[in-house]
């Protein structure tokens, strides 16, 4: 049975100028290697955010975030590293394998910059194991309400390990996102980015996704399928592993599979609103030499003269995973809103801290918030408390009749970003 949750709607404040097309949209896929609770290597974080400082993607699809304070800090850095309007999708712990254990530690997430982007729905896809987590968004275009332009993402990690059981399992979880695509139209701009763990393009698995015959058809935007499982004429697409160092977490071995992929529906490599730059697809940190074949990516034999990618770059991406991101890019004809330039510090209200165990404290350094009301949001978008604002610059709201968890903080009739705080007794 599939589990719908409702997006939780963005709260910002634009006003409109033209701009001129072609706009660009940037995408990145990432398996952050059970983030945070691998810590082998120190400070992990500071080498994520290095990666997307470089280079800065409008969505960031990730997978293997092991718990709700790994989201979070990933959230933070996208602010810090990325633009300070990203926002986060619900974190929701993976509901596939309860039936095995209930571990739940293996969790799928978007991130995505809000001047762009608005988030609509969220659609957990169930399998026998892992969720595929589906976003629908939508542009922030100006002609948004008569002309929408809608994008769903989805986000998976299929079953590991090399072997026919294996391959069979994965086989059967695109069966299931499969019967899911065929409930929507046919021209619906789809991407899928994820861990396939595929050791060759003719698995049935991977197949399935790019057969003629489903609603939504799949295409791989290098168009490079085939047996790239330890074969270097592959070198160019391999993303895993960035290691040959034991002690580190993750596989090591080298740099010799492609595991992680973004795949477009068939129409968006053309003739859709929004379509696939041409050679845009990047392994991000390979430089495509065969004498990377089994090395690690931060080696001397990953990089020559004129190489798109540094050695600081790939000693980054060697420390934080042992994956390497996929990312692309993605044009369109229509118009993003763009943010007038005005000073919105004048017109902010902040809490005093995002975890708290009763009382809820406001810091507000305007009066236009004065008999405001404040709406609080649980993780599923759903409102659970309003409280009434007054003239005071610190404002105290008890919330002990919450539970712990998550949860966003909005006014009613006035756009400011969404605060988030968490409740932890």
């Amino acid at each position: 049975m599939k589990k719908k949750i409702l997006g939780f709607f963005t709260l910002f404040l634009f006003t409109f100028s033209t701009v001129s097309a072609q706009e660009t949209v940037k995408v990145m896929f990432y398996n952050l290697l059970n983030y945070p609770l691998e810590n082998a290597v120190p400070n992990r974080i500071n080498d994520l955010a290095y990666i997307l400082n470089d280079y800065k993607p409008d969505l960031f699809l990730v997978c293997e975030l092991n718990n709700i304070s790994g989201a979070i800090d990933v959230f933070n850095t996208t602010k810090t590293a990325i633009h300070s309007n990203f926002e986060m999708a619900t974190y929701v712990s993976n509901t596939s394998d309860d039936t095995f254990g209930d571990q739940n530690d293996l969790q799928n997430l978007l991130y995505y910059d809000s001047t762009k982007f608005s988030l609509q729905e969220e659609i957990i896809v169930p399998t026998y194991l892992r969720d595929f987590n589906v976003y629908r968004l939508q542009l922030n275009t100006i002609d948004q309400a008569t002309n929408p332009i809608e994008l769903y993402v989805i986000v998976c990690h299929l079953k590991a390990s090399s072997g026919t059981a294996n391959a069979q399992k994965r086989f059967e979880m695109v069966l299931d996102l499969e019967t899911y695509l065929d409930t929507l139209p046919a021209d619906t701009n789809v991407l899928l980015g994820g861990d396939f763990n595929v050791y060759t393009g003719s698995e049935a698995a991977f197949q399935t996704l790019l057969s003629d015959n489903n609603t939504i058809t799949f295409l791989d935007p290098p168009n490079r399928v085939g047996s790239w499982h330890n074969n270097s004429s592959y070198v160019d697409v391999f993303s895993q592993s960035t290691r040959t160092q034991t002690g580190m977490g993750g596989t090591t071995g080298g740099f010799d599979d492609r595991f992680d992929f973004i795949l477009t529906s068939e129409d968006m490599m053309s003739s859709a609103n929004l379509t696939y730059v041409p050679e845009s697809y990047r392994v991000y940190g390979n430089n495509g030499l065969t004498s990377c074949w089994n090395k690690s990516i931060n080696s001397s034999e990953c990089e020559t003269t004129g190489s798109q990618f540094s050695y600081t770059l790939r000693n980054h991406l060697h420390n934080f995973s042992d994956h390497l991101p996929v990312t692309l890019s993605l044009e369109t004809d229509a118009t993003f809103l763009s943010v007038e330039d005005f000073d919105i510090s004048s017109r902010t209200i902040s809490l005093e801290t995002t975890i708290i165990n009763h009382s809820l404290i406001v810091n507000v350094n305007t009066s236009i918030f004065q008999n405001e009301r404040l709406n609080i949001y649980n993780s599923l978008g759903q409102a659970v408390k309003t409280l009434q604002m007054n003239a005071d610059t610190k404002q105290y709201f008890n919330v002990s009749d919450l539970e712990n968890g998550l949860y966003f903080l909005s006014v009613t009739s006035i756009n400011v970003n969404p605060l988030k705080f968490i409740i932890s007794n």
